[in-house]
């Protein structure tokens, strides 16, 4: 089950901000489930055989629309302040790779009326914003996730994902705070590098 639901962020991070120009927070996720499901139509077998052709579609989606740069600077958090430039570069590419590959097979599981929108309650004038939804799993069970972005000039991205009150960020926050503590920001970086095939 926890595997799922970490598969879950990927599947939210990939659906979540289909459509950049989209005036409010939560027509960037109905029209990005909609394109999801479109692009995953007929195609599950397919990719579920073929990680190079998954891994593009999860790319072709999310890069564009995911703030890797200001996620990767909240996971690192005290860490950036004191990496050199081209190991915050390294770091964004890695991070962001490795997350896709290691959450690449939720994805396959997903279908549009798993995910139920909730009206937007924020002040989408403000600089972040989080809109609430509920994923239903095959057993029936509705697990609360809540995607949280930020406006740019290019339209709202996203940079967190928090799954039954547990973010995404604050668990790679710990889980890498505790390994560079343990080793170093460049033994960290060439793990994720690896894993990413980078």
């Amino acid at each position: 089950m926890k595997s799922f639901l970490l598969s879950i962020t990927l599947v939210a991070l990939t659906i979540l901000p289909a459509i950049a120009n989209d005036s409010t927070p939560t027509a960037v996720i109905e029209s990005a489930v909609a394109l999801l499901a479109e692009k995953m139509d007929g195609r599950r077998e397919e990719l579920a055989s073929d990680r190079d052709s998954l891994y593009a579609l999860i790319d072709e989606v999310l890069l564009p629309r995911f703030d890797q740069k200001f996620a990767a600077q909240m996971v690192l958090a005290k860490h950036w302040r004191t990496a050199d430039e081209a190991q915050r570069t390294r770091f964004i590419d890695a991070f962001y790779q490795a997350l896709l590959r290691r959450y690449a097979d939720g994805l396959l599981e997903f279908e549009q009326d798993q995910v139920k929108v909730l009206p937007f309650r924020g002040d989408d004038s403000k600089p972040r914003a989080k809109v609430k939804s509920t994923v239903e799993l095959s057993d029936g069970t509705k697990v609360a996730v809540d995607y949280e972005l930020v406006k740019r000039e290019s339209g709202w991205l996203l940079f967190n994902v928090v799954i039954e009150g547990v973010s995404y960020i604050r668990n790679f926050r710990t889980e890498i705070d505790s390994e560079i503590r343990s080793t170093s920001l460049e033994a960290v970086i060439e793990r994720l590098e690896g894993e990413a095939g980078i």
